[in-house]
């Protein structure tokens, strides 16, 4: 059984004309002679999204021909102009009404009802084209917890909210994740192969037409586009745990150091004591002041700018603190 994350229903997408990035050579030809529009400028703002009156002129002057131009007399040498010109000019995204993402913190809510983790990370990207459709790639992670460390990670692919549950090793989720170096990132890897590490990567594609390998819809076909924003998802998701994954050793390392610390001080105070013929209550009192040393270094680092979970030399800090508070006594 699986349980909901939620109770509400996404959003309905919307209808949507191509985009001009990502609009091959071809198929642009094909919408200049089946267009109903009299001038080449009225053809690039009703029959594309996101290309206004002033964005068409801009695509006319990049592509050193006529905005008045009859899309019916553009020949092939034009169109290739006209598709040179439109890599040259900026276009705004795509709006993402025309697709239906889940979103990162649906996302992160499912990772965390079926995985037993202890961290989570999701991330969504910016909408990107390719042959004039716009499409999301999603990512996250789950990981630590119940995982096991010595096996590859678990991969998890989705395409419009449908898992993809064969050919994986022909799917360009699959091929991403591989070509991605996770070292960086905590994960031990040989080459051309999934990382090793107690971790699930969860991919999902959102498009208006995904593009499969086949007609068993089971795999997505290697574009370059798709490729590169599901690496820079996966990155993206690898950087936060890979803050995480510092920060607690870090943090590890702190309380090993202290442990050492606390370890020794009561062998300190008693070699005090030995050395200034000192009472079995002065022993106590200096380790009780020793310990308050240690907690005021603490907390005299912090204060002054260094974070607990970077790498302090504590013993060093320690003893100009303890020197400061002797001669403060004498």
């Amino acid at each position: 059984m699986f349980a909901r994350a939620t109770e509400d229903l996404p959003k309905e997408p919307k209808e949507i004309k191509p985009h001009p990035y990502g609009v091959e050579l071809g198929l642009l030809i094909k919408m200049i002679h089946d267009t109903e529009s009299r001038t080449l400028q009225s053809f690039l703002t009703s029959d594309f999204s996101r290309v206004g009156a002033n964005t068409a002129k801009q695509i006319c002057e990049n592509s050193a021909l006529l905005p008045n131009t009859k899309p019916k007399r553009v020949s092939r040498e034009m169109a290739e102009k006209l598709f040179e010109g439109i890599k040259k000019t900026k276009i705004i995204a795509p709006p993402t009404d025309c697709i239906s993402p889940i979103g990162e913190e649906l996302l992160e809510r499912g990772l965390r009802k079926e995985i037993n983790a202890e961290f989570y990370v999701a991330t969504t990207r910016p909408p990107a084209v390719y042959r004039g459709n716009p499409f999301i790639v999603e990512a996250g992670i789950a990981y630590g917890g119940e995982q096991p460390a010595d096996r590859q990670v678990r991969i998890l692919r989705f395409a419009n909210r449908v898992p993809l549950l064969f050919q994986a090793g022909g799917c360009a989720i699959s091929k991403s994740i591989i070509q991605t170096g996770w070292r960086p990132y905590g994960f031990s890897q040989s080459q051309g192969a999934v990382p090793v590490g107690p971790a699930t990567i969860v991919v999902h594609i959102a498009s208006v037409w995904v593009p499969f390998t086949s007609e068993s819809k089971e795999a997505i076909a290697h574009y370059p586009e798709i490729i590169k924003e599901i690496k820079l998802a996966v990155r993206e998701c690898g950087r936060k745990l890979s803050q995480y994954v510092n920060k607690k050793k870090k943090v590890a390392d702190e309380f090993k150091k202290r442990s050492y610390i606390e370890k020794y001080i009561p062998h300190v105070s008693d070699a005090l004591r030995e050395l200034l013929s000192l009472k079995k209550a002065d022993e106590l009192k200096i380790e009780s002041n020793l310990k308050s040393i240690l907690e005021d270094a603490r907390g005299k680092l912090e204060k002054v700018g260094f974070d607990k979970n970077k790498n302090v030399d504590f013993d060093e800090e320690l003893s100009k603190i303890g020197k400061k508070k002797a001669e403060k006594d004498e």
